[in-house]
């Protein structure tokens, strides 16, 4: 009998052990440590709330906490019923690995009802993509967390009405317009968690500026020292590895003006120098953007101690794979540049992988038929790839990382010439292939090089040669 109720009680105990470790939500904010500006938005009051927010400075963490307090009817500070609201995010990506992944941290599992997928398994929501939860709140009802993502168009945020909807990260204007209409005859709330990488858009004057001045708008800015879950030796690591307009808005959350040139940062003195003899131990990478009549960029890349060199170039228009090709080849043979398995390796443009209407073949197979490997899996987002340049030509401390040869003069040109558009958020789309493989290289700097594996022969070749000399660089 004694055994049988120690038997029970260590049930209970191991139950009670699960729940305590499956509720963060309980640890939030508690303790000695507490995040004085995550407080400031959850008591607020107001129905338009944003945060504006270096990367890791704590602001996911207020608009996932306030959609699981809300959802549970348990918000300290605010009155709770029963809701219904959407979590909107940029694409399904980015909600699956951020907004999605941080309310399921925060909400325990004996909470949710039922999990609706758009993508993937129910009993593996972490990686897939979840079309809504349903929440057992505190009222013996069900509150409902509705996931959209902004790449799916205006026309998917008609017609629900809504108690709230929070948005992770900046969304377009329209979204943004249709989401303040599903919230109006529940007299509901806006709220926002962003970083402000875009420059000065609506957000900067509706919302921060308040131009309007509208009495429901309220914000706050967060930097690394708001948050007292940072180590300060990290914020210091971190600081030294960006430039300075990168500084701005990913620690200190600051719009920043987005006008005249692109790479503000490039200066003739310091990045432009005479050529060298380039230690072959120094050889890093060729990257490549393909272009027909419009001219074909590739540049070959040395690397050492943390700077990058670019030390050759080929710049031309109007010729075909052939003749791009043994060009290319000329030139890596001029510079005893290491061959794999007889072949050139480089990074090229993702685009280059597709077959089109005229031929049966790639790009990429093209090349490969001329003894060039070509890797297209690159990542080719604009913005951060635009940093991660920015922080080459200047870091945090203002020192220099990427040098080029005089004789590039193409890239050296586009450097001078890349300018912003005053019609939109991006860079004017001209002149900028250089730039554009520049960036492809910079980014996958250090990755490990994948090529999706098919049944040709052709394909298991390239992927084999690809790992192999991704293993080579790891061994280097």
């Amino acid at each position: 009998m004694q055994e049988e109720i120690l038997y029970k009680l260590k049930l209970v105990e191991n139950e009670l052990l699960k729940r305590k470790s499956d509720d963060f939500l309980s640890h939030y904010n508690k303790g000695g440590k507490k995040h004085k500006k995550q407080m400031q938005f959850h008591k607020c009051n107001k129905k338009n709330r944003w945060v504006f927010g270096g990367n890791r400075s704590g602001k996911t963490e207020c608009g996932a906490v306030e959609t699981v307090w809300l959802a549970r009817g348990i918000h300290p500070y605010k009155k709770n019923k029963r809701v219904d609201c959407w979590v909107v995010s940029l694409s399904r990506q980015v909600q699956r690995d951020v907004a999605q992944s941080k309310i399921l941290h925060y909400l325990r599992k004996s909470w949710i009802e039922a999990v609706v997928m758009e993508s993937g398994r129910k009993d593996s929501a972490e990686s897939g993509i979840i079309d809504f939860i349903l929440v057992r709140n505190v009222f013996g009802t069900l509150s409902k967390i509705g996931f959209k993502s902004c790449d799916q168009g205006r026309e998917k945020f008609q017609g629900a009405s809504l108690d709230f909807v929070w948005f992770d990260e900046e969304p377009p204007y329209d979204i943004y317009k249709e989401c303040k209409m599903r919230v109006m005859d529940k007299k509901g709330m806006i709220f926002g968690t962003m970083t402000p990488l875009k420059g000065l858009t609506w957000v900067y004057n509706e919302i921060y500026l308040n131009e309007n001045h509208d009495d429901n708008v309220w914000t706050v800015t967060m930097e690394w020292a708001d948050n007292p879950y940072l180590d300060k030796k990290e914020i210091e690591d971190m600081t030294k590895s960006m430039s300075e307009d990168e500084l701005q808005s990913r620690r200190y959350g600051k719009f920043m003006q987005m006008g005249g040139l692109v790479y503000g940062e490039f200066d003739e003195n310091i990045h432009i120098i005479e050529p060298f003899d380039v230690p072959k131990d120094w050889y890093d990478y060729i990257s490549i953007d393909p272009g027909l009549n419009n001219p074909l960029s590739c540049h070959w890349y040395a690397e050492y101690d943390g700077n990058v060199y670019v030390i050759a170039e080929h710049f031309e228009s109007g010729k075909d794979v052939a003749y791009h090709a043994q060009r290319i080849k000329e030139i890596s043979s001029s510079l005893d540049w290491p061959l794999h398995n007889g072949r050139i390796c480089a990074l090229i443009d993702s685009a280059a992988g597709q077959k089109t209407l005229a031929s049966s073949k790639s790009v990429v197979d093209l090349f490969y038929e001329n003894d060039i490997l070509v890797n297209p899996k690159v990542n080719k987002d604009m913005f951060s790839g635009i940093n991660v340049v920015k922080r080459y030509l200047k870091d945090g401390q203002g020192k220099a990382h990427l040098f080029i040869f005089k004789n590039c003069v193409n890239l050296i040109q586009e450097f001078k010439s890349y300018w912003w558009s005053d019609k939109s958020d991006n860079p004017i789309k001209k002149d900028d292939h250089a730039l554009d493989e520049l960036r492809y290289y910079l980014v996958s700097k250090n990755k490990p090089l994948k090529s999706e594996q098919t049944k040709s022969q052709i394909e298991l070749d390239k992927e084999r040669l690809i790992k192999r000399l991704h293993l080579r660089r790891k061994l280097q």
